[in-house]
This record gives structure tokens, C-alpha cells and sequence, in this order.
């Protein structure tokens, strides 16, 4: 892996922004060691197995999460991708094509949601195995819905990928205005929220928080950011923002979850959406330093060999923390879970369980990361049709929320699966025309001809 990794940063066009794949992998890396020391089991005097949470025992680790909640890098990111391969499919597509959208979209749909199919499908198995065997439901739901976690990202930026047309033409057309849009569009779904409790209009935030620092992808994208002062004062103004929402105001500090409060980050409030200004104003003020560091062909073997693999990484790093975690409790009775999240005994002890970890998650990296770059033609190279293009895509959204929100496992029915959530991204897919499903019944059909 590393050779290949060698080989492919040796071949790196000099006009590529290797800033770009240098924070989509630090990005995706914070959250995963984010997660592994937030989430602590141990066993209380009684002997029973608590579920503790740094963030609820450590006050101070609330300011953590400022750094760990990287979430709004990675659709800064994701903005910026977004715009090179659409514009980039713009230029090649030839005067009065039809579906290009579709196509792409499809393309990138894939390239996001193929690697997710084998994490669903292991654990649609370990939820039916444990069912069968007599295992707690309840203890199978939070297995499920712990390793699963991070789907429910892929899902909102697959409806914010959806946008990149509409939205890059808007900031063509309106500029910085297309991103201010949302500013006043967050706090009011907040004031609603808040202030008048009306019902689900929250959620309508993953939408506007993430789609503003989206716009700020294409802005960095079309050089708005050149300026490194002007990216500095991006940060000094979001920090001025930010604390005067949390510290002096209304919000939590913490960006993931707060004892006695309230999330923010699902769903997402003003005090994420100022945040994530903060990120992009200091990230994008180091770049010019990041770039000369990346000219370094180790540091930058290190970036490409990680972005072959990061969505693997993100995809399973979890699995691997509850693996290890059902290991522990069962074969070893427990051993080495007896300090309380935050205590110093906690502390002196992260290290060898972050290894412990990084090792479980190696076997899932060298067995799943080759799904990041097996990928065929969308419906071996002809046109998604527009009614099963937006089909697919819903049904995958849907799929993706509910095994975050509801989880996989069921507390009734024989198989203590919920197959229809399972199933959802699947179908989807091959609507869309690429997946298990679309390439089962290829073959199918395939054989009768």
C-alpha cells in the first residue's frame, strides 16, 4: 500500500491543491480519535458495564470538541471538490447533452455510498446472528446504533452534494451573497426551534449550516481566500461570533452534546455554523504553509496513502471500538475498564487503547478499503433516467438517516432486523444503477438473454 501510495504522489500534477487532500484526511482523522475518547465504557462498584461519556464527567473537555468537531472542514472540503469535478464535467460534456447531471451526480453517489454497503451488510449479519442466539435486543441496538454513527453524515452531504449545481451557479451570480443567505436562515430556524418549539424544523438545518461552508468550498475553489489576511479576518470574526453565542450566550460549548442542554451538531444550530467559520478562516490562513509542507514526498505519501483509505476509516472505526469493547467485557471479564471516563487512572491509560484500537481497525482497512476505488460504470455507461436518479437518491438518504436515527436492529419480528432500512440504500443504488443489487440483476438478465 505504501509503494502505490509512493507511486501515485510521484505522478501528482503540480497544479493540484494538496492543501485540499491534506484537511479532507485530518478532518475525518479528528473525528475518529474524537469518538474513540469520548466514548468510554467501565464497570461500576456493582460490576455492571456503564456506558460513560467524557463530555458528561469532564467539563473542560467541552472546549475539545472546538477542535474535534471538524465536520464543517470537510464539507469546506467537499465544496471545493465539488466545484473541480462539476466544472470539469461542464467542459468535457458536448453541446446539448442531456443528463449530465444525472450521470455525475450518479458517479458521486457512488463513489460515497460504495464503500458503506459492506459495513451494513456485517452488521445486518451480527444482528440477526445475536437475535438468534438469544442475545438482548436492547444491548443489540447499542451495538448497532454505535458502530453505525457515522452514516448519518454521508446522507447530508449527499443531499448537499445534490446542490452543487444550483449553488454554484448562485455563487457565480450572486457571490459572497449566495453564502450570507443562510447566515439569517440558521438563527431563524433556531428562533423557531427555541423560542416557539415548532416541531422538526431543526433538522432543516443539516441542510443550511452545511450548505453555507459548502459555498465557502467554491469560493476557496475560485481564489476568494487568495488573501491570507482576508482568511484570518474570517477567523477573528467567527471566534468574536462564537464565543458570544456559547460563552456569552445562549448555546453550549461543546459542538457535540452537552449535559443538561442540547446538541450542536444534530441537528446543527448558529453556534456549529459559526464554528465551522472559524475552522475555514484558520485553515485556509495556513495554506500557503500547508502547501510547502506537502511538497515533502513523505508527508505527502502519508495524505495520499490516507485519503485511499478514509472512508473506510471513518466507516469502521467504530465497529472496531465496539469489537474490541464486546471482547474485553466477554473474554476478559472486563479487565483493564475499571477507571471512570476523565479520571487521571482514564487519562494515563487513552494511549494504549488508542492503539489497541488503530490495531483492531488495520484488518478492517486491509480487507474493505478496496471498495473506495472499485468503481464501474454507472449503468455500464448509459444515462440515468431522471425519475430513477431522484428515486435512487431519496431511497439512499432515507436508508442512511434511519440507520442512524431508528438503527438496524428491531425489537420485534424474528430476525431483529429492520430489512426494510437496511435494504433502502441498496435499492437505491441500483435505481441509480450501480451496486450489488443492480449488478445481481445484470447478470440476471444477462443469463436469460
Amino acid at each position: 500500500m505504501w509503494n502505490k501510495a509512493r507511486e501515485l504522489a510521484e505522478k501528482t500534477p503540480p497544479e493540484r491543491n494538496r492543501w485540499v487532500d491534506f484537511l479532507r484526511a485530518i478532518s475525518i482523522m479528528a473525528v475518529v480519535f474524537g469518538h474513540w475518547l469520548m466514548a468510554g465504557l467501565y464497570v461500576d462498584e456493582a460490576g455492571a458495564l456503564q456506558r460513560g461519556d467524557l463530555i458528561e464527567t469532564s467539563q473542560w473537555t467541552h472546549w475539545l470538541t472546538w477542535a474535534f468537531q471538524v465536520m464543517p472542514v470537510f464539507f469546506l472540503v467537499g465544496g471545493y471538490s465539488n466545484a473541480v469535478s462539476w466544472d470539469g464535467t461542464l467542459r468535457k460534456a458536448q453541446p446539448g447533452q442531456t443528463g449530465v447531471y444525472r450521470d455525475w451526480l450518479a458517479s458521486r453517489v457512488q463513489r460515497l455510498i460504495a464503500p458503506t454497503f459492506p459495513v451494513l451488510l456485517v452488521w445486518a449479519v451480527i444482528a440477526v446472528v445475536l437475535t438468534q442466539v438469544g442475545f438482548d435486543r436492547a444491548q443489540i441496538r447499542m451495538a448497532t446504533e454505535a458502530a453505525l454513527i457515522p452514516v448519518w453524515f454521508l446522507a447530508v452531504y449527499l443531499l448537499v452534494t445534490a446542490c452543487t449545481p444550483l449553488m454554484r451557479n448562485a455563487g457565480t451570480r450572486w457571490g459572497w451573497a449566495s453564502f450570507a443567505f443562510f447566515i439569517p436562515l440558521t438563527a431563524l430556524v433556531d428562533w423557531l426551534r427555541f423560542e416557539h418549539a415548532v416541531p422538526y424544523i431543526s433538522f432543516t438545518n443539516f441542510l443550511w449550516v452545511f450548505l453555507a461552508i459548502h459555498q465557502l468550498g467554491f469560493a476557496w475553489r475560485d481564489g476568494k481566500f487568495d488573501n491570507r489576511v482576508f482568511a484570518l479576518g474570517w477567523f477573528v470574526i467567527g471566534l468574536g461570533v462564537l464565543l458570544s453565542v456559547t460563552v456569552y450566550g445562549f448555546y453550549p460549548v461543546s459542538m457535540v452534546s452537552a449535559p443538561d442542554g442540547f446538541s450542536n451538531s444534530l441537528p446543527p444550530t448558529f453556534a456549529l455554523l459559526a464554528l465551522g467559520i472559524v475552522q475555514v478562516g484558520i485553515v485556509l490562513a495556513l495554506e500557503p504553509l500547508g502547501r510547502r509542507m506537502l511538497d515533502n514526498v513523505r508527508i505527502w505519501t502519508v495524505t495520499v496513502l490516507m485519503n485511499g483509505m478514509i472512508m473506510t476509516v471513518f466507516l469502521w472505526h467504530l465497529t472496531a471500538f465496539v469489537l474490541v469493547m464486546t471482547f474485553v467485557w466477554i473474554a476478559l471479564g472486563g479487565v483493564g475498564l475499571d477507571s471512570v471516563p476523565g479520571t487521571g487512572e482514564w487519562w494515563a491509560t487513552r494511549p494504549l487503547w488508542l492503539a489497541i484500537y488503530v490495531l483492531a481497525l488495520l484488518p478492517m482497512i486491509g480487507v474493505f478499503a478496496k471498495h473506495e476505488r472499485s468503481f464501474g460504470p454507472i449503468r455500464g455507461g448509459r444515462t440515468v433516467p431522471k425519475a430513477r436518479a431522484v428515486a435512487g437518491v431519496v431511497l439512499i438518504c432515507i436508508g442512511l438517516g434511519c440507520t442512524a436515527g431508528i438503527t438496524i436492529a428491531s425489537p420485534e419480528g424474528i430476525t431483529g432486523l429492520r430489512i426494510w432500512v437496511v435494504a433502502a440504500p441498496f435499492v437505491g443504488a441500483a435505481l441509480l444503477g450501480f451496486g450489488p443489487v443492480y449488478e445481481f440483476i445484470a447478470r440476471r438478465r444477462e443469463k436469460a438473454a
